[in-house]
């Protein structure tokens, strides 16, 4: 698919990944969901499929966060207060944490919140708002949100099929 460059592009972009990336998620044995044999955001790690929606929920709720913040005129800590960009192992570990007493299905229903909040947040916008001006440095609010959403859940879905073939679950 490729980068969508409007508001209506970037509404499908982000649905098509994420229902595309749910029914993997649906096919997944809860008991083999906290398993950490899945490889990791950082070089050298492993998660779990639970983790790597701690992860997905983490940046859809940072999303939020910063678009809150940006439209009640606040200062942004990008990507995360107390992290730096070179820092982004660190912070997956951080949404991990964040979630690690939450179940699969617990798990998969904040993550399902979260997306409708990100395209409630789309919808409200104006294509201006989202494409026509920069939002942070050089980026505009469509493509920060793309990054984040879109981007990530085709990527996850890849991690997931590769992960299913390799334990014959396909």
């Amino acid at each position: 698919m490729a980068v969508p460059t409007n508001k209506e592009e970037l509404q499908i972009a982000i649905k098509t990944n994420y229902n595309k990336l749910k029914k993997e998620l649906s096919g997944i044995p809860v008991e083999l969901t906290t398993i950490t044999n899945l490889e990791g955001h950082a070089k050298d790690t492993v998660m779990s499929i639970n983790n790597l929606i701690s992860y997905l929920t983490g940046w859809g709720k940072l999303v939020v966060k910063w678009n809150t913040k940006k439209d009640n005129q606040e200062i942004v800590d990008f990507p995360e207060t107390g992290y730096k960009w070179n820092e982004l192992g660190k912070l997956a570990q951080k949404f991990y944490k964040d979630y690690e007493e939450d179940n699969f299905l617990v798990l998969c229903d904040k993550l399902d919140n979260t997306v409708h909040e990100i395209l409630s947040l789309i919808e409200q916008k104006s294509n201006a708002e989202l494409y026509e001006t920069p939002w942070y440095e050089k980026w505009t609010l469509g493509r920060m949100i793309q990054f984040n959403t879109a981007s990530p859940y085709n990527n996850a879905r890849g991690r997931i099929r590769k992960w299913k073939k390799e334990n014959n679950l396909l």
